[in-house]
């Protein structure tokens, strides 16, 4: 297979494939240039260049940065190599990068890569079915959710990356879902079904996911519409005939400007006539009964004999 950057090689010429690079070069591809070993070893003898991972350079002695170092991973992988999981699903747009996490690569199965510090080196069958139509070489959107997903040690560290993708707009819940059926031994695989399919009905984050896995599902409460549009705002949870909002707020802030925006969303939902509920991140995960309580409430406000259900020992739910 040849290299991927081949093409860009032949019509832009090395120093701008370099530059491109974020001034990083392999030594294949100095030779392809025609640039000879000796010229090589001069570079690095002289320290105007650096060695990142063997046959790798930065053309440059300073610190190598985060997308240096991305490059680095690519090029020493080798010619069938690509950006995989965390790495690919944040060159895609999907989740926010994040300059700790170690660079993750996919390579066919029949290869074999040496270990280097930072890099994390996958090896999986049909691999070019899993690949976008990109350059530099990516896992397609859908695939690197599930592949992050997949190195995730809770269930709800894999919701999050879902819905941190799905949030993004740059991947269809029911692409993901599809996908699921390529990663057969997807260690979440059963769960994430569920999860898929309460993010296509709305659910945009972990928080909101929480809500209603705990609160609204674990006490059979009434089905709440997710990100229900008015005017030009969302609500996260609305309860359709119960006069009833709820907003999940997962961040913790202290932004005077923020808690005016959170008042005055609150006021315009008085001015409709509906009550709003809002709960944090620790009041979902750590009191799901007692909101789930509160939401009773209000829901019986309208309807007095709207049945729910404990969910288990010292559940504080009211009777029916």
């Amino acid at each position: 297979m040849d290299w991927w950057w081949r093409r860009q090689l032949d019509s832009m010429g090395l120093d701008a494939l370099i530059d491109a690079q974020h001034r990083i070069v392999s030594r294949v591809q100095l030779l392809a240039a025609r640039r000879t070993e000796s010229e090589i070893r001069r570079r690095l003898r002289r320290r105007t260049w650096q060695t990142v991972h063997p046959g790798v350079y930065a053309t440059h002695t300073g610190p190598i940065g985060y997308e240096e170092h991305l490059l680095a991973g690519l090029l020493y992988a080798g010619p069938e190599a690509a950006w995989s999981h965390y790495t690919a699903a944040e060159q895609l747009g999907l989740i926010k990068p994040d300059s700790d996490r170690p660079v993750h690569l996919t390579i066919p199965v029949h290869r074999r890569v040496r270990r280097r510090p930072n890099l994390k080196i996958h090896r999986v069958e049909r691999w070019s079915d899993r690949l976008a139509a990109a350059i530099p070489p990516r896992s397609a959107p859908a695939h690197a959710v599930l592949e992050a997903a997949g190195l995730t040690g809770t269930l709800d560290d894999a919701a999050a990356v879902v819905a941190e993708a799905c949030q993004s707009g740059r991947v269809d819940p029911a692409e993901i879902l599809r996908t699921l059926g390529d990663h057969r031994r997807h260690k979440h695989g059963r769960q994430l079904r569920a999860i898929l399919a309460d993010v296509a009905a709305g659910s945009h984050s972990l928080l909101e996911l929480r809500y209603l896995r705990d609160v609204e599902r674990a006490h059979r409460l009434p089905t709440g519409i997710r990100q229900r549009q008015v005017a030009d705002e969302f609500t996260d949870v609305a309860y359709s005939g119960f006069g009833l909002v709820v907003e999940l707020d997962g961040r913790f802030h202290l932004s005077p400007n923020r808690r005016w925006k959170d008042l005055d969303r609150d006021n315009r939902a008085t001015l409709r006539a509906e009550s709003t509920l809002r709960y944090g991140w620790l009041d979902i995960t750590t009191r799901p009964c007692e909101a789930a309580v509160q939401v009773l409430q209000v829901l019986r406000r309208k309807a007095p004999d709207l049945t729910a259900n404990v969910c288990g020992p010292g559940c504080p739910l009211p009777a029916n």
